[in-house]
């Protein structure tokens, strides 16, 4: 049986550990993450989600507090139109995470940026091009579209000096959503560098409907693989979500995958930016912990554990702090909810809005605790120690892991010291 290992990505002139590791968002997939999966030869990923949050945590800036205290008159008010994103320090926040990462990347592998469509931003296109301006400016080696069809995203940054540099890829559910974004794209005269196919097993936010359990990667995989054939497009094609271990993986590359996408194990690595205690969080999930609900206000289904504090607060919309979800017109799902529950309960000194969840607070503070479904077998990756807590894993040794496993097994770390 072959292994990982005996397989290679290329990308340009880049040949590759075939092993991504997603772009989790609000620092999740930190840059120690991405920095030691370069290093092991891989791809790594970091995200631009809510980067001046990331940059203020990282880099001691204060855009959080800047923009706060520039909008706080509106903090009552139910229109958020006037809130709007300083573009310059979009783009120095931007700045700062990628050359923080870039900075210290060693070894033969890369490290890209994802971006995610629906963080709209109050002026979607403007700000989405100054994300992935400033990126490229800061010498990123990729970027992944996420969390939408992004069929004009190629076309904002076409002018740009690096645009035929730089690797570019999407991430779709379906040959449709791939055929569309193509065709979109075709004047660009600009083909993706990788295909990033998600299934319905993955963590966070889905491309599917909530009949998400009829559909099957490796179906999905294979017609994409297959159009892509038929199209003559030579095209690197990476399958993502429910990837557990090594020999799920060696499966998806000896049916013709160009590298797997993975990440679920990698959230409770030493270098992934999820606090500790909620590390040992998903560690403790059951299969019935972990659900897949309606509550973000994308409008796309999310899976999460379903004991996430985020769930059901009806905390006050942090707009003026924060805002990245609200579409061109200044408008949030959550804020509509949480104004009816208001409405409803003149009375109520705090509201619950349960169909709902501020998603940028409650991201920020690691309380809604995004999973890919098979989050419930990270507990038989590690080992319990004596205070009954799990053993955090390094994410050297999740990945080679994956590289060399054979025959569903996976290894267990040696046990720590003390």
């Amino acid at each position: 049986m072959k292994r990982v290992d005996d397989f290679r990505l290329r990308l340009g002139k880049h040949e590759l550990v075939p092993i991504m590791v997603g772009g989790m968002g609000v620092d999740i997939s930190s840059a120690d993450l991405a920095v030691e999966v370069a290093r092991l030869g891989g791809v790594g990923h970091i995200s631009d989600a809510m980067i001046k949050t990331v940059s203020d945590r990282r880099y001691k800036t204060k855009f959080v507090k800047e923009k706060l205290a520039l909008y706080k008159y509106n903090v009552e008010s139910e229109d958020k139109s006037p809130v709007q994103f300083d573009l310059g320090k979009l783009a120095e926040a931007t700045r700062l995470h990628v050359e923080g990462s870039m900075s210290r990347k060693k070894g033969d592998g890369m490290i890209f940026i994802n971006c995610m469509e629906k963080l709209t931003m109050n002026a979607p296109k403007e700000t989405l091009k100054v994300r992935m301006t400033a990126a490229m400016d800061a010498g990123i080696e990729g970027i992944t579209l996420a969390a939408g069809l992004h069929l004009g995203s190629f076309a904002l940054i076409e002018d740009h000096p690096r645009f035929r540099d730089v690797q570019l890829g999407i991430i779709v559910s379906s040959v449709r959503a791939l055929q569309l974004f193509l065709k979109k794209n075709f004047r660009t005269g600009r083909l993706p560098d990788y295909i990033v196919v998600e299934g319905p097993l993955a963590g966070g936010h889905l491309g599917f409907g909530m009949d998400w359990a009829q559909y099957d990667l490796a179906t999905i995989v294979a017609e994409v693989i297959q159009y892509l054939k038929n199209e003559n497009l030579d095209i690197p094609v990476i399958p993502a979500g429910g990837i557990f271990t090594g020999s799920d993986a060696s499966a998806f590359l000896e049916a013709g995958a160009a590298a797997v996408q993975v990440a679920t194990r990698f959230t409770v690595a030493e270098e992934c930016g999820l606090p500790t205690a909620v590390k040992q969080e998903y560690f403790k999930a059951s299969e019935d912990d972990i659900e897949v609900n309606q509550i973000s206000p994308t409008g796309y289904p999310m899976r999460m554990i379903k004991g996430s504090p985020g769930i059901g607060s009806g905390i006050r919309p942090n707009c003026e702090a924060y805002g990245y979800l609200l579409d061109a017109n200044g408008k949030c799902s959550y804020v509509t909810a949480y104004n009816r529950e208001v409405v409803a309960h003149p009375e109520a000194r705090k509201v619950t809005v349960m169909d709902k969840t501020c998603l940028c607070t409650h991201m920020r503070n690691f309380d809604i605790w995004t999973c890919g479904h098979l989050t419930y077998r990270l507990k038989d990756t590690t080992r319990r120690l004596e205070d009954g807590s799990y053993q955090v894993l390094s994410a050297e040794h999740i990945f080679k892991d994956y590289q060399f496993s054979t025959e569903q097994k996976i290894a267990l770390p040696e046990l720590q010291a003390g």
